[in-house]
């Protein structure tokens, strides 16, 4: 498992009595006939999305380790969330995802 799936896990538990969230799995792959797929949401989707509980607002986190950087994308879907009335932002520890719920 990697740092970022650790902090995920954390965040995940850390927000559990707070928000409703769901975790995206994408990927890509050849299937048998040697055709090219992919699957999962737009490019910059958050790594976890879901809903505040209290109210039913729109939650998107992305998550990252100390050292890791958000993609433009990334950056540009967490900008377009916010514009549209959601709570959105980057987390590298359960207390930044609780802090950013809280808000």
């Amino acid at each position: 498992m990697t740092e970022e799936h650790v902090i995920q896990n954390q965040i995940q538990l850390a927000l559990a009595d707070t928000c409703q969230l769901f975790r995206m799995n994408v990927g890509a792959a050849y299937t048998l006939n040697g055709n090219y797929f992919k699957t999962g949401v737009p490019k910059g989707f958050s790594d976890l999305f879901g809903f505040r509980k209290s109210d039913g607002r729109a939650v998107f986190i992305e998550v990252k380790t100390a050292k890791g950087r958000a993609s433009d994308d990334q950056k540009r879907f967490i900008s377009q969330m916010k514009k549209k009335g959601a709570i959105a932002g980057i987390c590298r520890s359960p207390e930044e995802a609780l802090r950013l719920v809280k808000e």
